[in-house]
């Protein structure tokens, strides 16, 4: 099982020949990667980690727009995309240059820095930013620009439906600063919140998001960078939801699939056939059709399903589980023992509808 602190999960964009397979055909369009969007970065002061979550109308922006260094800081590099932004600047950071320093230098060193957008943090909080004039003028359009800082985040946009998206997504994640929530946790909700709101303001383009942690504390990742979460959804109709829905799923958070015990006739069929191939009460003449627990499926019966897939050289690591394969060896089996149509005979009065 995974822990809240040790998720690390890789989404797979494509298998290719080469890595310039790999990108958006919308990459190769000109010299500069354009990433509009917004994004936060920000520490956890009670950990460590340091992490950077970003969505846009673009896809893929995993691959581009967010870095992240364990004990060191995340970067947001975005606009006029200049990647070299992110390892520029937490190189600089990892010697001991505090950020708005570090951001002087990268964006004083830089042509393009007028359509650029940056955001970073160190792993103690401090923050700098940087947005270049060519990305205001476009606000009559409905196309806004905003930053804001806190002690522990850095909330950055262009591209926007209003400032109040970058406000939101402050405040959401300030409330819930000193919370007993993961650092990825709480990015995703902020996220989202300025998501809700209408986030990006262009309407119809394809839809990416990612986020990405890192923990400092010896043995939180399994990877020796230090990174515990690394969520990439390269394209989806609701990128950040989708967020949500793989780190939930990843972490195993209650909610994340529906519970229940299972009861029905199908669960009497299961214990009939496996009955009758001596997995289920062997020493048993027959078993009841009805009544008890006869429709439940029950510890017994799973321990029964799994000696039964055990048999066929099967992994039993999920607990009871029958799918189509399973039913159709068991009906095989059946078969091979002339015991199938006697199963079937009994069904008929199960399955009859009155």
């Amino acid at each position: 099982m995974l822990t809240r602190a040790a998720v690390a999960l890789l989404l797979p964009i494509a298998l290719a020949t080469s890595a310039a397979a790999q990108e958006p055909a919308a990459w190769h369009r000109g010299a500069d990667l354009t990433f509009h969007t917004f994004s936060i970065v920000a520490v956890d002061p009670a950990t460590g980690e340091t992490g950077v979550i970003v969505t846009t109308r673009n896809p893929c922006v995993g691959n581009a727009v967010p870095w992240v260094r364990a004990g060191v800081g995340a970067v947001a590099t975005q606009g006029g995309t200049r990647v070299e932004y992110g390892n520029d600047l937490l190189d600089l950071l990892a010697k001991g240059v505090d950020p708005q320093t570090a951001m002087d230098q990268v964006v004083a060193a830089d042509n393009g820095r007028e359509s650029r957008q940056v955001g970073v943090i160190d792993s103690k909080g401090r923050s700098a930013q940087w947005t270049g004039k060519g990305q205001y003028g476009a606000e009559k359009q409905g196309d806004w620009v905003h930053m804001r800082t806190g002690a522990t985040f850095a909330v950055q946009g262009n591209s926007l439906v209003s400032t109040r998206v970058v406000d939101v997504v402050a405040d959401t994640f300030q409330a819930s600063e000193g919370s007993i929530r993961a650092l990825a946790d709480r990015l995703i909700e902020a996220l989202d919140a300025g998501h809700r709101l209408g986030g990006d303001g262009r309407h119809g383009e394809t839809q990416s998001a990612a986020v990405l942690v890192a923990d400092p504390r010896p043995g939180m990742s399994r990877r020796p960078d230090g990174v515990t979460v690394n969520i990439n959804v390269c394209e989806h109709p609701e990128p950040v939801g989708e967020l949500r829905r793989i780190y939930d799923t990843s972490t195993e958070t209650l909610g994340f699939r529906t519970l229940e015990q299972f009861i029905g006739r199908d669960v009497v069929t299961l214990k009939l056939m496996l009955h009758a191939l001596g997995y289920y009460r062997p020493d048993a003449k027959e078993i009841p059709l009805t009544g008890g627990d006869a429709l439940v499926y029950t510890e017994e019966a799973v321990k029964a399903l799994d000696a039964f897939r055990a048999a066929q050289e099967w992994g039993t690591t999920v607990p009871g589980f029958v799918d189509r394969r399973v039913i159709d060896r068991l009906w095989q089996r059946l078969k091979e023992k002339n015991l199938d149509e006697g199963i079937r005979r009994t069904l008929l009065t199960i399955y009859r509808l009155r």
